[in-house]
């Protein structure tokens, strides 16, 4: 699944710095706004121990984590949604992810300008959730017209339509992101469709300085309980060899990084769950959505396991490692055979039959 995360936010808060961290991808982060034009894409594997031990029980060399792709996007500014900037390009790359990081500047650094003059983490949020309403208050009064005229004609699907997208006009002329509103299984997939901005799931990320607690986190982001990262520090870390890394973060009082908890929030923030494979040529793990039944967690693989799926043999990780794999897992009854209704846990290890 490309599962894509874009980081967004105003010039100048770290958001290339941030995702040169990520990646080790060197990308432009020179001090001034607009220096990242196109949006650059880094693919970044989603951290699990477990696949190592797999691996171990398996007796293969081979890992294969999987990913999610960070999309490292350019700084909004004021009056985006009226082209200010790099207005509409800018909110196109957005509407191309599957959700949004925020990064907010609580760093201090006179040396790196703020496109407002001085950061505010406070002002700062409110700008970018003004700009991606106003956006999205375009694209809903387009839509709304749209069905109102179908409505008009008795069409019972624009009738539908209409009635979500006055819904969630009303919910962005109240100041309110659209993923704030609660909307029923058919109403939410109808707001799918619209590509709404702020109808995708938002992770927030404070870039402080050197050495800061979550008591350094201004009052205005305490509701959105975001990820604390130096992203300086963290794009240190990235260009050291890994025990290099390591002795810098136990000198720091670091347990893992920033990086490692931002990529994890990202994963949580999709509602995603890791399955894995394993045998002699190697153990990998695939992302799928919590809930995903059985033929849908095969099509990750390919899209033939999906449409010849016959049954899935799985085991739990803990009763995989325990019994030392797939051999003492089958002899002491923990392997299971599932059928096309099964849906998949976090930490299950299969084997897809299909035609």
């Amino acid at each position: 699944m490309a599962l894509q995360i874009g980081i967004v936010g105003l010039p100048n808060v770290g958001k290339s710095t941030l995702f040169q961290a990520l990646t080790r991808t060197a990308v432009p982060a020179e001090n001034y706004p607009f220096c990242t034009i196109d949006p650059n894409v880094g693919v970044v594997a989603v951290p699990d121990e477990r696949i190592g031990k797999i691996a171990e029980v398996a007796k293969t060399a081979t890992i294969i984590p999987t990913t999610i792709e960070f999309v490292d996007i350019a700084g909004l500014v004021a009056g985006a949604h009226k082209g200010e900037g790099l207005g509409n390009k800018f909110l196109q790359h957005i509407r191309e992810v599957d959700a949004i990081a925020e990064v907010v500047r609580i760093f201090n650094d006179a040396d790196v300008i703020h496109v407002a003059g001085q950061a505010n983490p406070k002002d700062d949020m409110e700008t970018i959730h003004l700009e991606l309403m106003m956006a999205d208050l375009q694209v809903i009064e387009k839509l709304i017209a749209a069905a109102d005229k179908k409505a008009r004609g008795q069409d019972k699907e624009a009738v539908a339509e209409l009635a979500v997208y006055q819904k969630i006009e009303a919910a962005l002329n109240a100041g309110e992101l659209a993923n704030t509103l609660e909307l029923d299984e058919e109403e939410a997939e109808i707001a799918r469709k619209s590509q709404l901005l702020t109808r995708k799931p938002f992770l927030f990320v404070a870039n402080a300085d050197e050495g800061a607690t979550i008591e350094d986190v201004p009052e205005a982001l305490h509701p959105y309980s975001p990820v604390l990262i130096s992203a300086k520090i963290e794009a240190e870390l990235a260009r050291l060899p890994e025990a290099d890394a390591k002795e810098m973060m136990e000198g720091l009082g670091l347990g893992e990084s920033g990086l490692t908890r931002l990529i994890r929030q990202g994963y949580k923030t999709l509602d995603l769950i890791t399955y894995f494979t394993a045998g002699e040529k190697e153990a990998r793990a695939w992302t799928v959505r919590r809930g995903a039944k059985a033929p849908e967690a095969a099509g990750v693989i390919h899209s033939d396991f999906e449409k010849g799926f016959i049954r899935a043999e799985v085991i739990t990780y803990e009763d995989f490692i325990a019994c030392g794999g797939w051999a003492g897992g089958r002899t002491k009854g923990k392997v299971r055979m599932e059928g096309k209704e099964y849906e998949f846990q976090d930490g299950d290890i299969t084997l897809f039959h299909h035609s």
